[in-house]
């Protein structure tokens, strides 16, 4: 809380204590011998006035920074005694009324960290703001991030309440789950999260997608919050607007279409090119896979012959190899009839067999030709995306199928063909696993995400604001929806 000074004796050197007392009671006060510099008494005299009435209950930071009469971005001003938002600090400004018709003195620029007295307007630097700096605007050192994925200590709230961070809530303003587990996803990559950890990116010209996101990362980490959750506000604000509507915070989206639109825009604000490796998401998201195609007769497509969906080694083939940032796995159909007692049967299928789709023989149906997959080079963490959601002519449906993976050491060697895999490893640890409750269709259901505690190896279940511990056994049962999974690199 707020350091509240002893009050100093009203002595001739300190006689501006009794002014600065008479101009919070609304009496005359006697005008500075001096209009270009305010004396260090009374600063002293307003830090003992004025710094008690911050109230850090009312200040939440994660909200989009624009005031909030004007609704500008320009020269915002946070009230430490409300929480509201008001532009400039001059004789005409927002804030600069506040202060008069709230008595509300003291309030912080969001940009600069700066703390002035309204309506005096000078600056105040005393070291019981730093929490209020901090929380502001978090900063980590390189020895504190690479403590991150070795030690796992909680922290507490001013409420006095126990978090972990980095396994923190995030608010669903209205229909942003679909968001919410992304971000808790991506969070939890360590080189990703370094990054954005360790770099400022507001002074170098990024965009803003990049620089929320950054700020958002650092929030999520930070040991010193005042509360134990984190509103992606301003975030959501910025992927509306980069996005053009497309993705919004009153409508719920799919995730993988969220991922892929927010990596591939982050490479490209990145300045990213085609170039492997020509920004930190291709150099750990993007691998290669050989696309073999063979087109199909007419007569062939009306077949329903299994032993004719195979390539035939007298016709043409053509074979090109394209970059991916997920691959997309096939769910088997589920049964169409069921009797009484098959009905509360959840069928399930093993994760290599839907992985068998790249092992370069199975063929796979699309649009009038068959196509055979192997992946030629594997990325340092992978996405799967399990096909769990169809389109027909009437409605959305659903595959309940279950997933049945490993938590570690999935082997992807049968479906890859790269000597450098042999080098690097093909054995993966599961990092995170985004599922989905419900039934289909926008707002029908609810995505929740599973991460893991690198220090601790404990999992986590995320929804929302609600974070609580799980065992593995039970990731098992979830309706797996998007997978991020972490090579193991060879010893």
């Amino acid at each position: 809380m707020s350091a509240k000074r002893q009050p100093q004796p009203d002595t001739p050197q300190n006689s501006e204590h009794s002014d600065a007392k008479k101009r919070r009671l609304g009496e005359p006060v006697d005008p500075p011998e001096s209009d270009t510099a305010t004396p260090a008494s009374t600063t002293q005299a307003s830090r003992d006035l004025y710094l008690d009435t911050i109230n850090r209950y009312m200040l939440d930071f994660d909200f989009e920074k624009v005031c909030s009469v004007s609704l500008t971005n320009l020269n915002v001003y946070a009230c430490l005694v409300c929480g509201k938002y008001f532009q400039g600090r001059g004789k005409t400004s927002h804030a600069y009324f506040h202060s008069l018709h709230e008595d509300h003195h003291v309030y912080i620029n969001l940009h600069t960290l700066k703390v002035y007295v309204l309506p005096d307007g000078y600056e105040v630097n005393d070291s019981s703001l730093d929490d209020i700096k901090y929380t502001l605007h978090p900063t980590f050192t390189k020895e504190q991030v690479q403590q991150l994925d070795k030690s796992s200590k909680h922290s507490y709230d001013l409420n006095n309440r126990r978090y972990l961070p980095g396994f923190v809530g995030l608010n669903n303003v209205k229909a942003n789950d679909y968001v919410n587990v992304a971000i808790q996803a991506l969070v939890h990559i360590p080189p990703l999260r370094d990054l954005f950890i360790l770099e400022d990116f507001e002074g170098q010209n990024k965009s803003q997608l990049i620089t929320r996101f950054g700020m958002l990362v650092r929030k999520m980490w930070n040991p010193r919050a005042f509360k134990g959750q984190v509103s992606p506000h301003e975030l959501l604000q910025e992927i509306s607007n980069s996005s053009e509507k497309r993705f919004k915070l009153t409508e719920q989206s799919d995730p993988i279409d969220f991922i892929s639109w927010f990596l591939n825009t982050l490479h490209k604000d990145f300045g990213g090119t085609r170039k492997k490796n020509s920004s930190i998401i291709y150099k750990i998201f993007q691998g290669d896979v050989r696309v073999e195609t063979q087109i199909l007769d007419v007569k062939d497509e009306t077949k329903n012959d299994d032993t004719l969906r195979q390539f035939d080694n007298d016709r043409a083939i053509t074979t090109a190899t394209s970059p991916f940032l997920f691959l997309t796995l096939d769910l088997p159909p589920p049964p169409l009839y069921q009797d009484e007692a098959e009905k509360n049967i959840i069928p399930q299928v093993p994760l290599t067999t839907i992985l068998a789709k790249y092992d370069g023989r199975t063929a796979q149906f699309s649009a009038g030709s068959l196509k055979r997959y192997k992946i030629t080079r594997l990325p340092q963490y992978l996405i799967f995306h399990i096909k769990r959601f169809t389109k027909n002519n009437w409605a959305k449906e659903k595959n309940p199928t279950i997933v049945n993976f490993p938590i570690k050491n999935i082997d992807m060697a049968d479906f890859v063909e790269s000597p450098e895999a042999e080098k690097l490893g093909t054995h993966y640890d599961l990092l995170a696993n985004i599922c989905h409750e419900g039934k289909p269709g926008p707002g029908n259901g609810s995505y929740k995400v599973h991460v893991r505690d690198r220090a601790t190896e404990q999992w986590y279940q995320i929804q929302d604001l609600i974070v609580e511990e799980i065992m593995p056994q039970m990731i098992f049962l979830s309706e797996s929806y998007v997978q991020i999974w972490e090579r193991k690199l060879l010893s």
